[in-house]
């Protein structure tokens, strides 16, 4: 089978690695976002989609807007199109191209937490589990039939960072069991049970101690590391990055109270520095 893989951030290079290595099926090509600038010097990057696609030496197409891309795209001839985490919307006119259709990996139990943002909305939530689901695309966003899923815990130290990259795994195991059946299953998602997953700014870090410790915590951690978590101190802002709970009765300089309950922090990192442990911010600063 003739596939052409469509995908941008680094959630979706398992995905193209473990399609690559199926045997039976071909990446015809791989479609993926320009180069943007990156960093203080902004010097431009590649998507890490290209730099797997490169050294698993793939054809590798940038075009600006994926609509731009339909007739090149359709001249190819792709019997099936698969796309991970790309950050574009597909026209109906590409959907419509492959014989087999078009599937996606997301990574959520459909169709809780449809949208831009699931794994971080997951672990805000305070989710117990969350997973991956392959499922077929339709011009409404992650609406389309479910084919697979694979579901794993969300741990009470896990963050952002820690989620993604299991569910990037998850995400390419499912992908490749899904891409071995002949015939695939539909099942249509339960629009009674639809929650969705907005996309977050960097003032969604920003913390509100009048909230819960438990909530907090989650914030802290789902938003590791984008946009990262942070408050006010002395005019300048602090990012926190590990706490832990405690009683509201303890007591000590590392300890905040909260609206309901305490924290004990552990890592911060202040404005222009590095990332420490708490006791190592402590030392030579007088704090409140």
């Amino acid at each position: 089978m003739h596939i052409l893989f469509i995908g941008t951030a680094e959630l979706a290079c398992p995905c193209l690695e473990a399609a690559h290595r199926l045997a039976g099926h071909e990446i015809i090509g791989v479609i993926t976002q320009p180069d943007k600038p990156k960093g203080r010097s902004l010097q431009l990057s590649p998507p890490p989609v290209k730099v797997t696609a490169e050294k698993l030496g793939l054809p590798v197409s940038q075009p600006v807007k994926i609509r731009e891309a339909v007739e090149t795209i359709r001249a190819q001839q792709p019997d099936l199109i698969v796309v991970v985490a790309y950050g574009q919307i597909l026209p109906k006119a590409l959907l419509e191209i492959p014989v087999r259709g078009c599937i996606n990996v997301h990574t959520s139990l459909l169709p809780r937490w449809r949208g831009a943002s699931p794994i971080q909305s997951a672990i805000l939530a305070g989710d117990a589990e969350t997973g991956v689901t392959t499922m077929f695309m339709d011009e409404q966003l992650d609406h389309g039939d479910i084919i697979l899923q694979r579901r794993t815990p969300i741990r009470p130290d896990d963050t952002g960072a820690t989620l993604h990259d299991r569910l990037a795994t998850l995400g390419a195991e499912l992908l490749a069991e899904t891409l071995t059946l002949t015939d695939w299953p539909h099942r249509q998602q339960d629009e009674t049970q639809v929650t969705h997953a907005r996309k977050f700014a960097k003032e969604d870090g920003r913390i509100d101690w009048t909230k819960s410790a438990v909530e907090i915590d989650r914030q802290i951690r789902a938003f590791n590391p984008w946009p990262g978590a942070f408050t006010d101190r002395d005019g300048t802002l602090l990012k926190i990055w590990k706490v832990e709970l405690v009683s509201s009765t303890t007591t000590g300089a590392d300890i905040v109270t909260t609206g309901t309950g305490a924290l004990c922090l552990l890592e911060v990192q202040p404005a222009g520095g590095k990332r420490m442990s708490f006791a190592a911010f402590a030392r030579g600063r007088k704090l409140s």
